[in-house]
């Protein structure tokens, strides 16, 4: 029985299903995706509201002044007619994710799930169906664990309520919009016009009870309605006084007793106290192995899109086959984003991308899910930004020579990241390894046991002929006690 203390909800245990999964597919699919303009899709509801922004002037120019068409008037557009929860779930089986699941609710307000507590939600707008409730059944019938992503305490400052010409300070729309509050910082607003997001939150007056009320409400409603095995928060997480976010952990965690289900929650920074749950980095990634557990969420568009955009260009599945194997070695996994579109449908290029990673996990999958690290994560070439973390701005090019660890029992797992050429040397291992304790060295996809040296440079493996794949290539070395 867990109760709302830090003492208490640290006793959770991380689930081991979580720990072996190592790679997560979710969707970020709400009515922002209707405008579908960027640099970011999901903030587009709070910049459309703000002149200068690139939103803004996309909005005025294709939908009218935001004075005459609100956010609101997108939810006739959000229909979602294509909308197959089946066919996205067995999207991401194929692309080799181990769990999945939807944004619930994003800063917009507008609940993705049949909400009694919040009237603006898909069931009786826009798609007019449970979103996630359809995609919990689709998912489950794929064997794959169910999450949920919740954004919505950011909700409190994202719709401008002072600015009496906008529908955001009508109070119609609180339920969707959020309550009012700082009616008398239009000034100061204006003001720091142009300064920065950061800048206009310090600002804002802290949630009141009845909007911190409905946010935990609203959480209650998804864990009773769809027993989630994993909730993610975003950053807003901060803003929630702490004793919601203490009550929710152990709300949370009481009910995976009751269900017999292990559950895990991420969170962003320091958001919850060290142990609560699972640091996620978002955009971001360690630049050495760490002693815990973390995640990081990155979208399959090249940028930080999130929802659908028309005009989306795509990493690459090298790109992000990479960025999984580094997350793995240091004790990470990933959880990548896919935006929908309008209508439902999954854009091809990200398809695509998709069905690339999972042809590759098919061959490299036992060097992946279920391992742990190795002592060090890995070796090569190429460097690493010198802080703590290094975010997707900083590029990363790997070569046949950068090579990173991955363990399950007695075998290592030695990844290269590309093709090493004829024969490749490890370093790292002749540091580490008795020569007695090889029994044998394969590379996964190829059917042949390779020929092998240990050396004073390294160990020295010959390539096989033929490469089983593409991207990045898995030695197999099994060990056996050196005595």
């Amino acid at each position: 029985m867990y109760i709302a203390t830090w003492n208490s909800i640290r006793k959770n245990i991380i689930p081991t299903w979580f720990q072996d999964a190592k790679f997560g597919i979710y969707t970020h699919w709400g009515i922002y995706s209707v405008p579908a303009c960027g640099p970011n899709g999901t903030w587009y509801p709070y910049n459309m509201y703000r002149e200068g922004t690139p939103q803004y002037e996309y909005h005025v120019k294709n939908y009218g002044h935001p004075s005459k068409f609100g956010y609101k008037d997108f939810i006739p557009m959000f229909t979602g007619e294509k909308f197959d929860p089946d066919e996205w779930a067995e999207l991401f089986k194929k692309a080799g994710a181990k769990f999945a699941g939807p944004v619930g609710e994003h800063h917009d307000g507008f609940s993705m799930w049949d909400s009694k507590i919040n009237e603006w939600n898909a069931t009786k707008m826009g798609p007019k169906r449970d979103v996630v409730g359809e995609l919990e059944r689709a998912i489950r019938k794929q064997s794959m664990k169910f999450m949920v992503a919740l954004h919505h305490a950011e909700n409190w400052w994202f719709f401008p309520h002072w600015k009496k010409e906008y529908d955001t300070s009508d109070p119609r729309y609180t339920g969707l919009y959020g309550p009012f509050h700082n009616l008398e910082c239009a000034e100061k607003m204006s003001e720091i016009k142009g300064k920065g997001i950061e800048e206009e939150w310090h600002l804002q007056d802290k949630p009141s009870k009845e909007f911190l009320d409905k946010w935990l409400a609203k959480i209650y409603e998804v864990i009773d309605k769809y027993q989630p095995d994993m909730l993610w928060f975003d950053s807003g997480l901060n803003y929630v006084q702490e004793h919601y976010r203490r009550e929710f952990l152990a709300y949370y965690y009481n009910k995976a007793e009751e269900w017999g289900k292990e559950v895990v929650v991420t969170y962003k920074w320091h958001h919850l106290v060290p142990g609560a749950g699972v640091v996620d980095l978002e955009l971001r990634r360690f630049n050495e192995l760490t002693y815990h557990i973390w995640i990081t969420d990155s979208t399959v568009d090249d940028g930080c899109g999130w929802g659908y955009l028309k005009d989306a260009k795509y990493k690459t599945a090298t790109e992000l086959i990479h960025y999984l194997i580094d997350n793995v070695s240091k004790n990470g996994l990933l959880l990548l984003n896919v935006g929908p579109k309008p209508n439902g449908e999954i854009p091809e290029e990200a398809r695509e991308v998709l069905l690339e990673i999972g042809k590759w996990l098919e061959v490299n999958g036992e060097a992946i899910y279920g391992t742990t690290p190795w002592m060090i994560y890995g070796e090569g070439p190429t460097k690493m930004a010198k802080s703590g973390m290094f975010s997707e701005d900083e590029k990363v090019q790997y070569t046949g020579k950068d090579i990173r660890f991955t363990v399950k029992d007695d075998t290592l797992y030695a990844i290269c990241l590309g093709w090493p050429g004829e024969e490749v040397t490890i370093k790292s291992i002749a540091e580490k390894f008795y020569e007695s304790e090889i029994k044998s060295i394969k590379m996964l996809g190829v059917d042949e046991t390779l020929w092998w040296k240990m050396t004073k440079d390294g160990l020295k493996i010959k390539t096989p002929i033929k490469k089983p794949c593409d991207h990045a290539y898995v030695f197999k070395i099994e060990r056996k006690y050196p005595f």
